[in-house]
């Protein structure tokens, strides 16, 4: 236990340090807001953090299915109820320190700590947070039946919406679309009106009892438009069958028009994210910090973004070399014969081999969660006619590896990349 306690401090302490390298340290507050809310991505215990509660939620989910098995809840009773003790705990705790930190996030940022908490609170993942606590306390204060509080703890699950970009993207893609999603709404209103009003007027008399008021026309609009057909009220009449035809086409194109909407808006946020990410690790690049906005438009089109997880093999030792990459955050390690070298942010490796189109000369792998942008051979040959000054540079920093035949920062290493090429230029003359 000590050395677990001992561990976290450590991690804990090595989070404070690379946040604010010099000078004065953040104060505890800003730590545990960069580990709970917004921690890089290149370090290791907020990752750690966001898999245990995803995994908490996750074991949460499961077992508040299983607890409505009578044979599987009288057998596992008190491991439910342990589960159930455990994770309120912890939520608790998580909700106490997010509602803490809440005065560090941007927005809030300007206001009075008190303030910025209780605007926090109103937000719709504060009320979540809360309502996944909220049931367990409830059960001391009021005499709520205990099913019903079991079934509302499964809103623990739209916790997981905060460690997800995908859901999140989806989120603000309704929220951009939501005039073009309410008009939908408005369109798919009045065609179910039209339809059961038109329904009932060609049916009532041939079926009174389940045609004989607009209520019941509305009814069967619904599920027919909804193409789920339950079959319990049909036409029967040659114009009721008729008009159950033209409503079910309906049906098909009233989903499809929302569908599109929200699959076009999504596509269209990703695409925003993406670029964002792109555009912040383009800026990150020593190499690049002399082009214009305009610029780094530019070179974003022909750099890819990559993300390594740590131990991740990013090259392989004798592989063509397809690409060269640059290193926006986190750091790689290079295994060479004799020697290993590590290389971090703002370095660059794999051009030498890209220029000579050899293979690598080293297995290079992440130390840490990398974020990288990688520049395919052809890329980078378009991205030297672009751009002299920057193929300059990069010639430069080779040529000096070359030269020193050895590794230096800013890039992979040279004299051995060398003789697999000479080696494969000699097999082919052979």
């Amino acid at each position: 236990m000590r050395g677990w306690l001992a561990a976290l401090f450590a991690a804990i302490g090595e989070t404070k340090r690379r946040s604010h390298p010099r000078g004065k340290g953040p104060s505890a507050r800003r730590v545990a807001f960069e580990i709970i809310e917004e921690g890089p991505s290149d370090r290791i215990l907020p990752s750690v953090v966001d898999a245990f509660l995803v995994t908490l939620i996750a074991v949460n989910v499961v077992a508040v299915c299983l607890e409505t098995v009578p044979s599987i809840y009288d057998r596992y009773a008190s491991l439910f109820i342990g589960i159930e003790i455990v994770s309120v705990a912890i939520f608790t705790v998580e909700y106490a320190i997010r509602l803490w930190v809440a005065p560090e996030h941007m927005p809030y940022s300007g206001m009075k700590p008190n303030i910025a908490r209780l605007r926090y609170a109103l937000t719709p993942y504060a009320i979540i947070d809360l309502l996944a606590i909220l049931p367990f306390y409830l059960t001391f204060m009021m005499p709520w039946d205990l099913r019903l509080l079991r079934v509302f703890r499964l809103v623990r699950f739209f916790k997981l919406a905060r460690y997800s970009t995908g859901l999140r993207s989806l989120g603000r893609a309704v929220r951009s679309e939501w005039r073009a999603l309410t008009a939908c709404l408005i369109i798919m209103a009045g065609l179910i009106l039209v339809a059961g009003a038109l329904m009932y007027a060609a049916e009532h008399t041939a079926q009174p009892d389940v045609f004989g008021s607009i209520p019941q026309g509305l009814w069967w609009a619904v599920v027919t438009l909804t193409t789920v057909g339950y079959g319990d009220v049909v036409p029967v009449t040659v114009g009721g069958k008729m008009l159950g035809g033209v409503v079910m086409l309906f049906g098909l194109a009233m989903f499809a028009l929302p569908i599109g909407i929200v699959a076009t808006a999504f596509a269209q946020e990703v695409h925003r994210r993406e670029f964002v990410v792109t555009w912040s690790m383009v800026a990150r690049v020593p190499l690049f910090s002399i082009l214009d906005a305009s610029e780094i438009a530019d070179i974003m089109t022909l750099l890819k973004a990559q993300t390594v997880p740590p131990g991740g093999t990013i090259t392989r030792r004798g592989e063509p070399a397809e690409a060269m990459y640059f290193i926006a955050s986190g750091e790689v390690q290079l295994r060479l014969k004799d020697e290993t070298v590590r290389l971090g942010a703002g370095d660059f490796f794999g051009e030498v081999a890209v220029l000579r189109k050899s293979r690598r000369s080293a297995t290079v792998t992440a130390v840490t969660r990398v974020n990288l942008l990688m520049l395919s051979a052809d890329d980078f040959r378009t991205l030297m006619d672009r751009r002299p000054d920057i193929a300059e540079s990069i010639k430069t920093i080779a040529a000096e590896r070359i030269g020193k035949e050895r590794v230096v920062r800013g890039g992979d290493l040279i004299s051995e990349e060398l003789e697999l090429a000479e080696d494969a230029e000699d097999g082919k003359k052979s």
